[in-house]
């Protein structure tokens, strides 16, 4: 499910993790040739990033979750 990012703020080992509307997180590395996200680096490219939309993978389980419990 597509999830609003609302902020972004650190782990423990220092990686930037993205903080969704729907409570939860999602880490968003720069790991280039891999993962590309250059615009992570700089508190200017995360400001920039407020407000879009990231593939929330907790929403997707406890979705296909709730659907599997239905009758």
């Amino acid at each position: 499910m597509q999830r609003k990012i609302i902020a972004f703020h650190r782990d423990a080992q220092g990686h930037w993790v993205a903080d969704l509307e729907c409570g939860h997180e999602q880490h968003v590395r720069h790991r280039p040739p891999w993962i590309n996200r250059p615009w992570i680096v700089s508190q200017a490219g995360r400001d920039r990033h407020i407000g879009r939309r990231l593939n929330c993978k907790q929403c997707d389980i406890e979705n296909a979750q709730a659907n599997d419990e239905q009758p």
